[in-house]
C-alpha cells in the first residue's frame, strides 16, 4: 500500500510521535494549521470515517478518548481545541487514512 500514514505509522518516514498504543499512532502534522495540530489515526488502514461500521464502534470511541487525552496532555483542555475529521475531497481529505486532527492553542475560527 502506499499510504504515506501506513508509512509513518511502519516507521519509513520519520515524525514527531506524540502517542502509540496497539491500535492508535499520533504525530504531529508537519503543516500546522494551529500551535499545536496533531493528527490520530489507527494503526489499521480505513480510507475515512465512512469506511468505518458498527463492529467498528470500539475503535471510534477509543479514537474520540484518546483524542481528548491527547488535548489534555498537551495543555489544551483549559482553553479548548478542536478535533476534526475530513472525509473525500470536497470535505477537504488529503489524505485517503482516517485521521483526526487535534487543533488548538489559539481561538479557532472557521472559514466562510
Amino acid at each position: 500500500m502506499d499510504c504515506i500514514f501506513c508509512k509513518i505509522i511502519n516507521g519509513a518516514i520519520p515524525c514527531t510521535k506524540v502517542y502509540e498504543d496497539e491500535a492508535l499512532f499520533a504525530f504531529r502534522d508537519i503543516q500546522p494549521a494551529a500551535p499545536v495540530h496533531i493528527l490520530l489515526v489507527p494503526k489499521r488502514h480505513y480510507s475515512s470515517l465512512a469506511d468505518l461500521t458498527e463492529t467498528d464502534a470500539p475503535l471510534t470511541a477509543r479514537l474520540l478518548l484518546t483524542a481528548a487525552r491527547i488535548a489534555d496532555a498537551e495543555g489544551l483542555a483549559a482553553d479548548g481545541y478542536r478535533v476534526v475529521t475530513n472525509i473525500g475531497r470536497d470535505g477537504g481529505q488529503s489524505v485517503a487514512h482516517l485521521h483526526l486532527h487535534i487543533l488548538g492553542g489559539r481561538p479557532l475560527q472557521w472559514i466562510h
